[in-house]
């Protein structure tokens, strides 16, 4: 059940281990060992913290240990593969039933990105008969176009940030430090059915919020500062992303600049969002928009990332990433400016890609003053 205490709609993890097998043929393989633990959730259901799929041309299987015997067949079957999906428990010799899974496979695929050295070299020594096929983004570039349940999933975590947000924003007058409204917005997520956090929850006052991945501290937030909230909830596996800057009273005159000028780009960049439009160009827009106010300098991260399973997948969004919007890709759209001694300001919505535009998940309004 979600926050809503409503049932989430069916995620088709059976035709996830379909598009896998069928994407065989370009990755010139015979069988693909993800051990990558957010992929092996995306294709089985399967949330243990152990655990390796096997999957060949024609079936696939689920290595894990004992401690997961009845998780696993559950999730399995709350996943709709249980009669497509074997599921192996072994606590002994763990890479011996991998290797019985390949047995007679001529090239295995492995995860290249996320594998050991070590794992690795196990591998080559019990796969015996089988040439070892580095891949890198094959499951992950599945990922990237959600379903309709993935993107529900999402849409209750924005949800549940949004209301936690409207609930605890007014506290910001009272003084509290960063790391005790960091606590008390991540209690308001949980109170509203939140597994948990997405991320750390940033929460960066006054100088502070120059750095845009600061650690909320024992500063206090005062009156006239300038405050970066930057967080998420997660639900059912599933993360959403927003970021608010806010001014705990009325705004100085170059406060109020900054804030503008990064909304204006947040708005020309979530503008451009379609499916056909390259990465690259969303994140022009933004930087567009901040060159020309004097802060391309001041801008130095991407202008956003898929969110998902994970908080940052593909694609990324930046002027260093190559790739292109497809629908029902859900993404960040998060210019920034960052000024030492004054602070910064960040502007973030997490949206879903659709053929002529996009559609905001996080919809807390973007006014500056609090």
């Amino acid at each position: 059940m979600t926050a809503t205490g409503l049932a989430p709609a069916v995620m088709d993890h059976a035709g996830r281990l379909a598009a896998l097998q069928r994407a065989f043929g370009t990755h010139g393989v015979d069988a693909f060992v993800v051990t990558n633990l957010l992929n092996v959730r995306y294709l089985s259901g399967f949330s243990g913290s152990n655990g390796v799929l096997v999957v060949t041309a024609e079936d696939a299987r689920l290595v894990t240990d004992g401690r997961y015997r009845e998780q696993a067949a559950i999730e399995l079957d709350e996943a709709g593969v249980a009669g497509l999906l074997e599921l192996t428990i072994e606590s002994l010799d763990f890479d011996g039933a991998l290797a019985a899974a390949v047995a007679g496979r001529a090239r295995v695929g492995l995860e290249a990105t996320t594998i050991t050295w070590a794992a690795q070299r196990r591998y080559a020594a019990r796969f015996v008969g089988s040439d070892l096929v580095p891949l890198t983004n094959v499951v992950e570039l599945l990922r990237a176009v959600k379903d309709a349940g993935e993107i529900e999933r999402i849409e209750r975590a924005a949800e549940i940030a949004d209301a936690a947000l409207v609930q605890t924003i007014g506290r910001l007058h009272g003084r509290p430090t960063e790391r005790d409204f960091a606590l008390t917005l991540e209690a308001a997520m949980r109170r509203m059915g939140a597994d948990g956090p997405s991320f750390d929850t940033i929460v960066a006052s006054g100088p502070n919020g120059a750095r845009p991945h600061a650690r909320p501290s024992a500063r206090r937030i005062e009156r006239g500062d300038l405050v970066v909230l930057d967080f998420g909830a997660k639900l059912g596996g599933y993360h959403s992303d927003m970021t608010r800057t806010v001014c705990v009273g009325p705004p100085s005159a170059q406060q109020r600049r900054l804030f503008e000028v990064v909304l204006a780009a947040h708005e020309t960049a979530r503008a451009g969002v379609r499916a056909g439009v390259a990465t690259k160009e969303i994140d022009a827009l933004a930087r567009g928009v901040i060159g020309e106010a004097g802060w391309a300098e001041q801008f130095d991260h991407g202008t956003g990332h898929g969110i998902g399973l994970a908080v940052h997948e593909y694609p990324i969004l930046s002027r260093a990433t190559p790739g292109t919007l497809e629908r029902d890709y859900v993404v960040t759209i998060e210019p920034g400016v960052y000024l030492p001694g004054l602070g910064g300001v960040r502007v973030e919505d997490t949206v879903v890609v659709g053929e002529s535009g996009c559609r905001s998940l996080t919809l807390f309004p973007k006014a500056l003053e609090v």
